[in-house]
């Protein structure tokens, strides 16, 4: 099973679990980093440069990297999985479907799926685990796939961003927006919507109101008792603590992981970033 480094799932679960994380790369005052393996760059380190002034931007997977892949699982008959960012927020995901194209050329019998989760961090990881889970439970391939393709419009995510700026640099929100978000005590609640674009969908004074707004929003028609939680930074670690707290006091919520926001999805939210991560009943719109 494949998945990239926008998921935000910690490599050690992802090597416990079979899964490889393909890395997104950072272009960070010159150098360009790796967001998987011993050389990555970490989210402490590029919250730090970016609380310093740095802009980041951040590189998707090309054609070159996913074929080589794909080419490798189809030279030894292995069908492959590969669970993808959002394609409206990523040429990540097309650049997978054209390396299959291209491997099928060659091997017509390859079995290579992609699925483009319409998500983004641990909305795409909630799907990733949801697979892992699936396959470990005797489920087949077609299975899985089925099964992450029902769950996919289902997911749920909202952002609390202290700085629209950095969405707004990255083409991911509009500049009234952003223009929103800075004025004097508003907190916008962003959220991924059911095609994977971000999307203002509640203005809310102040920061602790914003925060039990998104609890309210996360148990409304929740499905699934695991909710993660998602931060940029130790001052939104903290309040994602409380957020836990909070969301364990409803009967709905028996899990709640809270996990670093990654350095891709960091650098188009910025340091404070809060993220929460859900399953619901519904379709999201």
């Amino acid at each position: 099973m494949l998945t990239d480094s926008t998921t935000d799932l910690p490599e050690s679960w992802a090597l416990k679990n079979d899964v490889q994380i393909l890395g997104l790369t950072i272009q960070l005052d010159g150098t360009t980093y790796e967001t998987v393996g011993d050389k990555k760059l970490t989210s402490e380190q590029l919250l730090s440069k970016m609380e310093a002034g740095s802009q980041p931007t951040t590189s998707q997977i090309n054609v070159g990297q996913f074929e080589d892949i794909f080419r490798r699982y189809a030279e030894v008959g292995m069908p492959v999985l590969y669970i993808a960012f959002a394609s409206v927020l990523s040429g990540t995901y097309q650049s997978a479907v054209m390396a299959r194209d291209m491997v099928l050329e060659d091997f017509p019998k390859a079995v290579i799926r992609i699925i483009d989760t319409k998500a983004a961090s641990m909305g795409e990881g909630i799907l990733v685990m949801k697979a892992v889970e699936a396959k470990a439970a005797g489920q087949s391939l077609e299975q899985v796939v089925a099964l992450i393709k029902s769950l996919v419009p289902k997911v749920k995510t909202y952002f609390l961003v202290d700085d629209l700026n950095h969405l707004m640099r990255g083409g991911r929100i509009s500049k009234t927006a952003a223009l929103m978000g800075s004025l004097v005590n508003i907190k916008p609640v962003i959220a991924v919507k059911g095609d994977g674009r971000l999307d203002s969908v509640a203005k809310v004074r102040g920061k602790k109101k914003a925060q039990t707004e998104v609890v309210r929003m996360t148990l409304e028609d929740i499905a699934d008792p695991r909710v993660v939680i998602a931060y940029a930074g130790a001052d939104s670690q903290e309040v994602a603590q409380v957020l836990k707290n909070q969301l364990l006091a409803s009967e709905q919520v028996n899990e709640v992981l809270i996990l670093p926001l990654g350095p891709v999805i960091s650098t188009h939210t910025g340091p404070g970033t809060l993220g929460l991560f859900s399953i619901a009943h519904e379709n999201q719109d």
